[in-house]
């Protein structure tokens, strides 16, 4: 189980009284009911965070089932947090892959509890505003420790398991000493201790303050402690700044061009947490130009780096107020020429990423966005195959899906549309919902405003799938209606006709999904046709699953055996192989033979299609074949077998948090 804590500041001082009340109420409570819940308050700045974080590394020899830590504000939509995704976010740290989440808030709500049972977590949930966001996101066991971070007291939190502890500024003695040790102790801390006195009063004797103002005297060495707290006194008091502010202000002042270039324009760095490649990008003067420049902002503690690995993976991250003041800095010191040009650059160098991540993990396939050219300043991330393109695909995704929104505002619609088609494939593997549906219906709406028809049809399609996915049958068939009116428009090219073949398809799965299997074959049919027509072969072999699929829902075995059995000798042949295909054709194609009697051919298609399964990683599809294959050895007489593979199908679930 995976312990998800950054390293350990360099200096923490104070808080015993707080850390002892913590760790007395998990003794006293652990193996209750409900989780001890520890709720930290205090202002922003206050250092919630890192002794959430401290409690944790405490609690990790307790709590062996691991750490997991949830940002709330990085799962915000106007000013709401999704609690399906934050659901989501939680199970997929517990090991529960994204083909097994639950796409209801009920059922994924029953899935958490089903998988923190009986175990001993610690659950970080850090920016709550309402106790309402907290409480679904509890673990089910008595034995587990769920810790709050919030700005002020949250009232509904379960009274008898919650420990209150408000976080108030440092007292004096330990603000000057948290600053000495930042400071390394500065000689001119003694040779002036009312100067540094006043430095730790004008913190207000918040930590987030001290960890700038340290760094800030340590490059001012030459000039005597009490001028720098004059500067300081008359940036507070002349522009009326929060404490924070005027800190945060006077390390600002002292970055270089490129340096506090940088800062104003991650104010606009799509997602929580950001590459030093993307920040390249962003800043648009080259790869050394970038490092100098975070460098810089790490030194100068406007940057938080810890997310970041040695081997470059990880992210850094700008935290929400310090994020917040480069937006104010943006806003009164920025060129809006530069920010727009540094908007574009980035987006696009997503996009370009993303579509060559694609390429490697999908193949060719049918896309109408044209290749984005390389970013002359910006090197493009290295693949090293599928398997790494598929990951950094995962990894950025809120980059990605954030990309699409700045781009949406900023008036650049081909890369809004351009960025879904990437994110298209992606979804296939990763049912992020809470994600998908906003982006992709901004993908729309930015390919009608660019007036590409034939990407707006297809991002109607794409929207249609995960509509109906959850259920919402009617708003999925609005977006094919609208899809097919649409198809009148164009002019009937060879790639137009496809695409009109593929609105066919997208209506037979809906079809198919609401248990409509006659009208669901007779589209897979049309789709076919057309394939057949424009002579797309693989176009060809797909629907011909689709159709064999839905013959065999609709009890006409042989056909579906013709049908499926062709597809399976397509996808397995040299040069076209889809390994994914022939194992879903493999098991599609063994229901039939089952109910043909035909046994025999069955376990060998359904072992077949369980060694794809094992070898993609695909895991529902490999259960899927593990209880067929029990049900053919339990028909055949053969128990253990069956017991075999029932067991195999069981770890399965339980690890994912599926009662079966």
């Amino acid at each position: 189980m995976a312990f998800q804590l950054p390293p350990e500041v360099a200096y923490f001082v104070d808080r015993d009284a707080e850390q002892a009340s913590a760790l007395l109420a998990v003794a006293q409570g652990t193996g209750q009911d409900r989780p001890v819940c520890i709720a930290l308050s205090g202002l922003g700045g206050a250092g919630k965070t890192e002794l959430a974080f401290r409690l944790a590394r405490r609690l990790r020899a307790d709590c062996p089932d691991g750490v997991r830590y949830l940002d709330l504000d990085d799962l915000r939509h106007d000013g709401g947090v999704d609690t399906v995704d934050a659901l989501g976010e939680l199970l997929r740290g517990l090991g529960v892959g994204s083909d097994w989440l639950a796409p209801g808030l009920k059922a994924r709500h029953r899935q958490y509890w089903e998988r923190t049972q009986d175990k001993r977590l610690v659950v970080i949930v850090d920016n709550a505003r309402y106790a309402a966001e907290v409480l679904p996101l509890l673990p089910a066991s008595g034995r587990s420790v769920a810790i709050v971070a919030s700005h002020g007291p949250l009232y509904d939190l379960p009274g008898e398991s919650a420990v209150e502890l408000p976080l108030p500024p440092l007292p004096d003695p330990y603000g000057f000493e948290l600053l000495r040790r930042l400071v390394h102790d500065d000689a001119r801390l003694d040779a002036a201790p009312a100067a540094a006195l006043g430095v730790v009063r004008l913190c207000s004797g918040l930590p987030a303050a001290l960890r700038v103002a340290g760094p800030w005297i340590r490059r001012h060495r030459r000039r005597p402690l009490a001028r720098l707290l004059t500067e300081l006194t008359v940036e507070l008091h002349q522009k009326g700044l929060p404490v924070v502010e005027a800190v945060w202000d006077a390390a600002y002042r002292g970055l270089s061009q490129d340096g506090s270039r940088l800062y104003r324009l991650l104010a606009d760095v799509p997602g929580p947490t950001f590459t030093p490649a993307a920040a390249t990008a962003l800043l648009g003067a080259g790869p050394g130009a970038a490092d100098d420049a975070l460098d810089e902002l790490e030194n100068a503690g406007l940057l938080d780096v810890r997310g970041l690995a040695a081997d470059g993976s990880g992210g850094l991250r700008l935290p929400g107020l310090l994020r917040g003041h480069a937006r104010r800095r943006a806003d009164e010191d920025g060129e809006e020429g530069v920010r727009a040009a540094a908007v574009a650059r980035i987006v696009r160098w997503y996009a370009r990423q993303a579509q060559r991540a694609d390429a490697l993990t999908a193949g060719a396939r049918m896309t109408w966005a044209d290749p984005v050219p390389a970013e002359p300043d910006a090197p493009d991330v290295p693949f090293a195959d599928a398997g790494a393109a598929a990951r950094w695909l995962e990894t950025e995704r809120h980059a990605l899906y954030a990309a699409v929104a700045l781009a949406h505002r900023h008036g650049l619609d081909t890369e809004a549309w351009t960025l879904c088609e990437p994110l298209w494939t992606h979804f296939l593997d990763h049912r992020h919902y809470a994600d998908v549906v906003p982006a992709f219906r901004t993908g729309l709406e930015s390919a009608l405003r660019a007036e590409h028809l034939p990407a707006a049809i297809r991002m109607r399609c794409q929207l249609a799938r995960p509509l109906w996915e959850q259920r919402d049958f009617a708003a999925a068939g609005r977006e094919l209606d609208h899809a097919q009116r649409a198809l009148g428009l164009l002019g009937g090219t060879e790639k137009e006709r496809k695409l009109g073949a593929s609105v066919a398809e997208f209506r037979g799965m809906l079809r198919s999904a609401s248990g409509d299997w006659a009208g669901a074959a007779e589209d897979f049919a049309a789709s076919r046709a057309v394939h057949e027509a424009i002579e797309n072969a693989y176009g060809v072999l797909l629907q011909s699953y689709r159709l064999g699929e839905a013959k065999a829902e609709l009890g006409e075995l042989a056909e579906a055996a013709e049908l499926l059995t062709l597809a399976l000798a397509g996808f397995q042949e040299p040069g076209r192989r889809r390994l994914r295909m022939v194992g879903r054709t493999s098991f599609a194609l063994g229901r039939v033979q089952q109910a043909l009697g035909r046994p025999a051919q069955a376990a060998e298609l359904y072992a077949a299609a369980l060694a794809s399964a094992r070898e993609r990683g695909a895991e529902q599809d490999e259960v899927r074949a593990l209880d067929a294959l029990a049900e053919l050895a339990e028909a055949a007489g053969d128990a253990a077998g069956a017991a075999e593979h029932r067991t195999a199908a069981r770890t399965i679930r339980q690890r994912n948090g599926v009662v079966a």
